[in-house]
């Protein structure tokens, strides 16, 4: 079983040695709607999976409204098991099971699967595991890795594979496999990121993903065999076009909204990621200006390659160096960052008066090391401008504990209590 990590900017804890790490709790929901043919199976399938050493899994069964037998057959399987636990929503849709069981949830981590198991009830160690050591905030399974044994019809295939690469394009976002059911994540991370997530069916679970890839928290995939339900009642079209409006809501949206406040920034890691940027563009300004100055005037050329060496170095900044990784205002940092292209065009234009006398076979590259020096020299301003300007951090968002949602369960152990009002 592989795993692939996308990046993240948060600093991981120092692994416990297994002989003194704390036992881990894990809440896993299985939302359900009407499931009295499966469920049974499916719960006792999950009480005798081996979720390894240290780790404490409370199986959650979330009814979104059964109107068959699941609300008979589940309060029966928490009635009986003493880590199985059941909780009732009036209301239909995954997304806001999932919402609302993890946010009254107490567990150090919480996690959910679809009743079906379509996928390896054995990844739910190792996702655990990345999480409790402090290497990831989030780990999900993926279908989409090569080599894996996946059993689904082609159709539903290549929509999944379309879906994925839009949201690459459109969101700008690393992970691979939005829609598996099988996911986990850290009680921070929930507590954080859920507040944020409007949807509550289908598309919740992209827009979890993108806000906390956005934010900055680390994802794990691991790439998972899969066994397609072809009892699923999934509604594909109307699905996917309700996932279609939920890109557009994501890209329109206030950035406010757009994501939880970003890990603090380590500034040494951002020095030397912004003189590896900084690297690549000056060279890139070098290229374009040798090969430009064979054609233009050596101002017009040195303009021309300060302005695209400019965009691409606010665009390389804005997601290596700051670990800003939403779409949201990314013209607005480009006109910032052309701003400092004033100063660049300040420092370059005096290195052309300097080099104006130069003559000679070697006189280009008396001009261009000049003006490398230019470029260097502003350097340092563009840092402090970029940090506390350009991609200055914003108010974390927050959400009192009276607005947050609760649910009740059989045993008490979650947080709160409460009923369906929205």
């Amino acid at each position: 079983m592989r795993y692939e990590s996308s990046a993240g900017n948060q600093p991981a804890a120092p692994p416990w040695p297994p002989s003194l790490r704390p036992t881990t709790t894990v809440d896993l929901v299985v939302p359900v709607y009407d499931e009295e043919a499966t469920l049974a199976s499916s719960i006792e399938t999950l009480l005798a999976a081996d979720t390894g050493p240290g780790i404490e899994v409370t199986i959650i069964i979330a009814d979104n409204a059964s109107t068959d037998s699941t609300p008979r057959i589940a309060a029966a399987l928490a009635a009986v098991r003493p880590n199985v636990e059941y909780v009732r929503l009036e209301q239909t849709g995954r997304g806001r099971a999932l919402s609302r069981v993890w946010q009254s949830s107490t567990a150090d981590i919480v996690a959910y699967t679809d009743v079906d198991l379509a996928t390896d009830i054995r990844v739910l160690e190792p996702m655990v595991e990345v999480i409790r050591s402090g290497l990831a905030d989030v780990a999900i399974a993926s279908r989409l890795h090569p080599g894996l044994e996946i059993e689904r019809g082609i159709r539903r295939e290549i929509i999944s594979r379309c879906y994925n690469r839009l949201l690459k394009l459109s969101l700008g976002v690393g992970f691979s496999d939005a829609q598996c059911g099988f996911k986990a994540m850290s009680a921070r991370a929930a507590r954080e990121l859920l507040p944020l997530v409007e949807d509550t069916e289908w598309f919740f679970d992209t827009e979890l993903l993108a806000r906390a890839e956005w934010s900055g928290y680390r994802i794990h995939e691991f790439g998972t065999d899969w066994i397609d339900d072809p009892d699923s009642s999934v509604d594909v079209i109307s699905t996917a076009w309700k996932d279609f409006k939920g890109i557009v809501r994501l890209r329109k949206e206030d950035r406010s909204r757009a994501s939880a406040e970003p890990p603090a920034p380590n500034t040494g890691a951002q020095i030397l990621h912004f003189i590896d940027v900084g690297i690549i563009s000056t060279v890139i300004y070098a290229t374009i200006f040798l090969f430009g100055s064979q054609v233009v005037s050596a101002i017009t050329a040195n303009i021309i390659a300060l302005l695209l060496s400019t965009v691409a170095n606010t665009a390389l900044n804005r997601c290596h160096t700051f670990g800003v990784r939403s779409p949201h205002r990314r013209a607005t940092s480009q006109l910032k960052g052309l701003a400092a292209f004033g100063l660049c065009l300040a420092f370059t234009t005096a290195g052309l008066e300097v080099a104006d006398g130069f003559t000679g076979a070697w006189a280009d590259l008396g001009t261009l090391a000049v003006l490398t020096v230019a470029n260097l020299a502003a350097t340092v301003v563009r840092f402090v401008l970029m940090r506390t300007w350009v991609f200055a951090r914003g108010t974390r968002l927050s959400v009192s504990p009276a607005d947050r949602p609760a649910v009740t369960s059989r045993s008490g152990r979650l947080a709160e209590a409460g009923s369906d009002h929205d």
